[in-house]
């Protein structure tokens, strides 16, 4: 009925366009009007050449060829007057006139008709094919490539749950035969990137029913109510499939809260939408094999309606994979490229924390890309390297010209951090520490967690920010100067030190209360602050002024303690501008044997210098440059 009433309103617009027109362009091709009396001079002159009469009205063409018209009182009159002059005159019934305007304007208004008409049809295709659901419906044949649990990895408790999805769809009388009934709706939250259409797909094709797929923004139109008609099309076209399953993505486009009535007391093309989606699951009745399957990374901004029992009423979370899940997505899509036989996986997956499959999908694209940029014939560990470092950071900015002053600042803020991350406890191993600008970061330190943190103790929140002051303070204790690259550090300390001590009621002084609140959602973490007094709020700003002053302290004494390991690296981390931790801990070495040769040397009876056997007691002595190289 809708769609018949939109068809109604576009036709009478393109008539009323069409008469319009016609109007106009009447108006445009008429003579020139002017009085009778210039009329009845130009005609003395003897300068009209044409007369057409046209009931009253007197059309004529000058010497000049100008087209000009009149209004004659009384034709009887002029026409003896034309009779004795050289002019040719014609004359044609009014009614006549206004017939052929008439008849100019019907057809131009059925041609404008009939081309909407023709259109109208040759899109429908003859058929009743322009419905929402049959042109939207995607199947998956046998033919066809299918997804299938094997192409669905690190999310081992979701495919678990959903198994009893595919025994329902495959064999429904198995579940019927004792009166239980499969869920009429799942919905799969969690952040983007994590696989929920993937494992949507893979629901379909391990049944081999009908997939029908949908976006949220494609029940959301302009006109009220064809939202809500495309909703009933496709659960219509759906019964005629079944067994099926209607995947509704991004369901948070159109199932989001229902506000209040608008305008008149009817309800927004949203609301109505979401009604009949309601409706329509409810009226599955037990025998209907049908699931409804959605996914949304909002789910706090969904109606409650949506998710009571007998709707949506399995909620799956699909959250980023641990190392193990990582693993097993990179063994998937290490299947598609040519890979080095001997690479391990395992280390990728263990310095990808937090990568969900679609993050991990990327990294292995962009290493196969890095390897045939360099002519290699598989997949090395230094394209997973490099393809991490350009996803995490950006990419290498070759053509910066960078001074020789900044250089070294960036060496020993690098160097600064490293040192600090290394003698703290429950701090995460460096992984890799470059000087090379990339993106918006001008070096970084990066740092490998031996396994997946699910909590995270005091220790090592303070860690954390001391590690971060660290760059900070090698640059002040060395050089004497405070630079704006700490910038990103001292607001990534501060807000650890905000989270302490307002979430995790982690200082002694404010005792073991929250003060801040995250909002819900998978889109990025959002703290806010709750209400409290003024004099709460002081002793808030207090507190963590203290924390980030002490952690500070913490980083300057590590630093004055280990001021020569700082020296070593930095100089060396100039040379090379890139080092892994193996290197790092080969500098450490030489860097302890140095200081042991000098201790032998202020005590021993002879006076010189003793050197290690391995190392000479140098600054940048020649075994570390050649354990790098090497």
């Amino acid at each position: 009925m809708a769609l018949l009433i939109r068809n109604l309103f576009i036709g009478l617009i393109l008539l009323i366009v069409a008469a319009t027109a016609v109007v106009f362009w009447n108006l445009e091709t008429r003579p020139e009007i002017i009085n009778y009396t210039d009329f009845l001079a130009i005609l003395n002159k003897g300068e009209v050449k044409e007369v057409r009469l046209r009931g009253g009205e007197v059309c004529f063409t000058d010497s000049n060829g100008r087209e000009l018209a009149t209004f004659s009182p009384d034709i009887d009159v002029l026409l003896p007057k034309l009779m004795g002059r050289q002019v040719v005159v014609s004359a044609r019934p009014e009614h006549s006139y206004l017939f052929l305007n008439s008849v100019s304007l019907g057809i131009s208004m059925l041609l404008i008709l009939g081309a909407w008409i023709f259109l109208a049809r040759r899109q429908q295709g003859g058929k009743e094919e322009s419905d929402f659901a049959k042109d939207k419906v995607i199947k998956y044949h046998a033919s066809e490539k299918q997804v299938t649990f094997k192409d669905v990895a690190g999310i081992p408790e979701a495919k678990e749950e959903l198994m009893e999805i595919i025994e329902f769809l495959k064999n429904p009388t198995h579940f019927s035969r004792i009166g239980a009934s499969i869920p009429k709706g799942v919905l799969l939250q969690g952040p983007p990137g994590t696989g929920k259409t993937l494992l949507a797909r893979a629901i379909a094709g391990e049944a081999g029913v009908p997939f029908f797929s949908f976006s949220g923004s494609d029940f959301v139109e302009m006109f009220v109510g064809v939202g809500a008609s495309r909703v009933r099309d496709l659960f219509k076209e759906a019964k005629k499939n079944a067994p099926c399953i209607i995947f509704i993505d991004e369901i948070d486009a159109v199932g989001a809260h229902r506000g209040a009535a608008g305008a008149m007391g009817g309800q927004d093309e949203r609301g109505q939408t979401l009604n009949a989606l309601l409706v329509e699951i409810d009226g599955f009745s037990s025998t209907d094999t049908i699931v409804v399957l959605a996914a949304t990374n909002r789910p706090d901004i969904l109606d409650p309606a949506l998710l009571r029992s007998g709707r949506f009423d399995r909620q799956i979370n699909i959250l980023p994979p641990d190392v193990k899940g990582r693993l097993k997505i990179l063994e998937v899509y290490a299947q598609r490229v040519k890979v080095m036989k001997d690479i391990d996986l395992f280390s990728v997956a263990r310095s990808t924390p937090g990568f969900t499959g679609a993050d991990l999908a990327n990294l292995v694209n962009e290493a196969a890309l890095l390897a045939a940029r360099h002519g290699k014939e598989a997949i090395e560990l230094p394209d997973f390297e490099a393809a991490k470092d350009r996803i995490l950071m950006g990419v290498e900015r070759k053509g910066l010209i960078i001074t020789e002053k900044d250089r070294r600042t960036m060496a020993y803020h690098e160097a600064g951090h490293a040192i600090v991350a290394r003698f703290l406890p429950e701090s995460d191993p460096v992984h890799k520490i470059t000087i090379i600008p990339r993106g918006r970061a001008m070096g970084n330190t990066q740092q490998l967690p031996l396994k997946d943190r699910h909590a995270y103790s005091k220790v090592y929140l303070r860690t954390r920010i001391t590690t971060l002051l660290g760059g900070r303070a090698a640059e002040e204790i060395v050089l004497a100067q405070q630079t704006t690259g700490a910038q990103d550090d001292l607001f990534r300390a501060t807000e650890i030190a905000m989270k302490m001590i307002c979430k995790w009621g982690m200082s002694e002084t404010m005792g073991p209360l929250a003060y801040a609140k995250d909002d819900s959602g998978f889109l990025g973490e959002q703290t806010t602050l709750m209400a409290h007094s003024e004099e709460t709020a002081r002793r808030i700003d207090k507190e963590i002024k203290v924390l980030v002053e002490g952690c500070y302290r913490e980083a300057v004494a590590i630093i004055n303690q280990e001021k020569d390991f700082l020296v070593n690296l930095a100089e060396i981390l100039l040379q090379t501008e890139t080092l892994d931790s193996e290197e790092l801990r080969i500098i450490f070495d030489c860097t302890q044997k140095k200081q042991a040769a000098a201790t032998v040397s202020e005590h021993g009876e002879d006076g010189s210098l003793h050197e290690c056997s391995t190392c000479p007691a140098a600054a940048h002595c020649t075994h570390m440059q050649e354990a790098i190289a090497s």
